[in-house]
């Protein structure tokens, strides 16, 4: 059986805005064998795209633990290169698909800096002659129940510190949510755990209602197919909510959400953006002026606009 190698060996929402394009290549291959290579925490979304035959746990531009004879194709998903593009070229590849670069000595679509980062990859596919859908963004929900059913998911990390609203405003929109009739979830990595238990504790929500730290990536795909409503900033986990349909407000700063945000025109997410303020300079360590500038009632009322839209025209599949 020829098999395809796919290395996008970044985080969550990285991995989300890939699968139209992991789908395009195990349609176009249907006899292949597609193997992911992204990290371990990764691996158990990989069964839900319908399109991953293996996963390949490895770290970000780390050469991918291939074994066996070179891939009949590998797609590089990771980025521009050059590094990534000769993490594939060493397997020996009878064929690579990347975008452009002269240092790795590879031809290929041009990269555009001003892309979405769905439409990025699709188009790298589409100009390699692989047809490729940026719609196909929907996951299967996992098998196990959620930990907490009909929550409300209040998410207050972020990779990046710019990127995070602050806990105090966390805190008071739990509150609000709480006094509506939400029953409301606090979510968050490891490392969050404090910032999670600080917007637990602000909003009087009870110890259990923390789940930071406790979930599994499956334990929160599972939370977020079948939640009320998420709040988040610019992270993974709205991209989990756009994965599932879930009405979701989400917080966005420095990066345009034309960027990274959920496709234009569905009824069920609503994006909050000061753009005007995007180009101003973050202090390290802190929010991002863009973020700092969204008010509790702004989310509030964007909350109100997702919920009285009723539940999404199409979820995906249970």
């Amino acid at each position: 059986m020829n098999r395809i190698l796919v290395y996008r060996a970044i985080g969550l929402g990285d991995f989300l805005t890939a699968v139209p394009a992991l789908r395009a290549v195990a349609r176009a291959f249907p006899t292949a064998e597609v193997c992911l290579a992204g990290p371990a925490p990764l691996a158990p979304l990989a069964p839900l795209t319908g399109a991953v035959g293996t996963f390949l746990p490895t770290g970000e531009l780390a050469p991918p633990p291939w074994s066996g004879p070179p891939p009949a194709l590998a797609v590089n998903l990771h980025g521009r290169g050059p590094q990534s593009h000769r993490l594939l070229q060493a397997l020996g590849p009878r064929r690579l698909v990347a975008f452009a670069n002269a240092d790795a000595g590879v031809p290929g679509p041009r990269w555009r800096p001003d892309e979405h980062e769905v439409a990025r990859w699709c188009r790298l596919l589409e100009e390699s002659g692989i047809p490729a859908e940026p719609g196909e963004l929907d996951l299967a929900v996992p098998a196990a129940p959620p930990p907490v059913r009909a929550a409300t998911v209040v998410h207050p990390g972020a990779a990046a510190p710019g990127r995070r609203w602050p806990v105090d405003r966390f805190a008071a929109l739990a509150a609000q949510l709480c006094a509506r009739g939400h029953s409301v979830v606090v979510t968050g990595v490891p490392f969050e755990v404090p910032a999670a238990r600080a917007v637990a504790v602000r909003a009087g929500l009870a110890d259990e209602c923390v789940l930071a730290g406790r979930l599994d990536l499956a334990e929160m795909a599972a939370l977020i197919a079948d939640a009320r409503l998420v709040v988040c900033g610019d992270t993974g986990v709205g991209h989990l909510a756009t994965a599932y349909r879930t009405p979701s407000v989400l917080l966005f700063g420095p990066m345009p959400p034309a960027l990274w945000g959920p496709p234009a025109g569905r009824r069920e997410h609503r994006v909050l953006w000061h753009g005007e303020l995007a180009g101003l300079p973050a202090v390290d360590g802190q929010a991002h002026p863009a973020v700092l500038a969204i008010p509790v009632e702004e989310v509030l009322a964007a909350a109100g606009e997702v919920e009285r839209t009723g539940p999404p025209a199409v979820r995906p599949p249970r």
